[in-house]
């Protein structure tokens, strides 16, 4: 225990640096983006003159230079306050905690459903590497990770949607249809099926492939080779020994997809009409809102280092030697 708070110590150490290249970064990339939350509202509504443009640059702080406006964002962050959504008329964090927890359901169940689909059907590719299951797996693996997800989505949605009409086409959950407890669940799961479907299969073939060419790659090591001398049942050997070894890889992409995976759910989520973060920071763009676009660039960013500490403390718990040292620089 001692081994992995050392090493979750470590990490932590790193975090806050983190944030601030992210925040800084961030300011100064839509700095540089043309137009302001002012010209968007503009062009929303028709028009207006010089004057009602300046009272509302000045009303909004978007009046004050770059520096000022970075500076008083980092003092507000500094007391935990996102500022001020001018396209939604609310607070950041409100706005933000509306939609957080349905980006983490769909990401959590997309997450599930391509590491055990991936893991378990790269081990059965990987038991037995160049063998007909193994190439035709693979192949198929290749042929759906070469997919574009948002092609992957309309696909599904064509098949199962508008063709067969077995499952609904956008939304977390039937509209104002009044269920709670079971049948509500029941009727989100219903709805997230495409969704999960349309983010977990490509990554789903990625972690296939991971794990079949990790294993491919530990048959021929001495430990192994010892313990199929030994007389070791097959099934054993490959679950307790070649399959836990290259689960080490698996997990550490895990890690370095969560960023990514945060990413294709902009598009899912406005595929399937999902009120999530994704979907937010469309709308944020859409509308220019600077405050709530850095909001949800820090918010992923925390989820992204939250995902990372979670793998960090799983690769500790895979492989023993990880944190195991004071100066072990894993």
């Amino acid at each position: 225990m001692r081994r992995h708070w050392r090493l979750l110590r470590r990490r932590l150490l790193g975090i806050v640096p983190v944030l601030g290249i992210v925040v800084i970064g961030g300011f100064l990339l839509l700095e540089a983006a043309p137009g302001d939350a002012v010209d968007a509202y503009i062009a929303g509504i028709g028009g207006a003159d010089a004057g009602q443009i300046a009272a509302l640059r000045a009303e909004w702080g978007l009046d004050a230079g770059p520096l000022a406006r970075l500076g008083a964002y980092v003092s507000a962050l500094a007391r935990l306050d996102l500022g001020w959504s001018v396209g939604f008329n609310r607070p950041v964090l409100e706005v933000m905690l509306e939609r957080v927890g349905n980006t983490l359901l769909l990401m959590s169940l997309a997450t599930g459903l391509a590491l055990a689909l991936g893991t378990t059907i790269g081990v059965v590719c990987g038991a037995r590497p160049r063998s007909w299951r193994d190439r035709a797996l693979s192949a198929g693996a290749m042929a759906l990770y070469a997919v574009p997800g948002f092609w992957l989505a309309l696909v599904l949605i064509v098949i199962f949607a508008v063709d067969l009409r077995w499952l609904p086409v956008d939304g977390m959950e039937t509209a104002a249809s009044g269920l709670t407890g079971l049948a509500r669940a029941r009727d989100m799961a219903w709805h997230l099926v495409l969704p999960v479907a349309s983010l977990g299969l490509v990554y789903m073939a990625l972690y296939l492939r991971l794990m079949r060419d990790s294993m491919v790659e530990l048959w021929p090591l001495d430990f192994v080779r010892a313990a199929r001398a030994r007389g070791m049942p097959r099934r054993r050997l490959v679950l307790r020994h070649v399959a836990r070894n290259a689960l080490l890889p698996v997990v550490t992409m895990l890690g370095l997809q969560s960023a990514s995976m945060l990413g294709g759910s902009v598009v899912v989520e406005s595929v399937f009409a999902i009120p999530g973060l994704g979907r937010l920071a469309y709308e944020a763009v859409l509308k220019r809102d600077t405050p709530l676009l850095l909001g949800v660039m820090l918010l992923s960013a925390v989820l992204v280092i939250a995902v990372n500490l979670l793998v960090d403390l799983a690769y500790g718990l895979l492989d023993p030697r990880i944190g195991s040292a004071p100066n072990d620089a894993a």
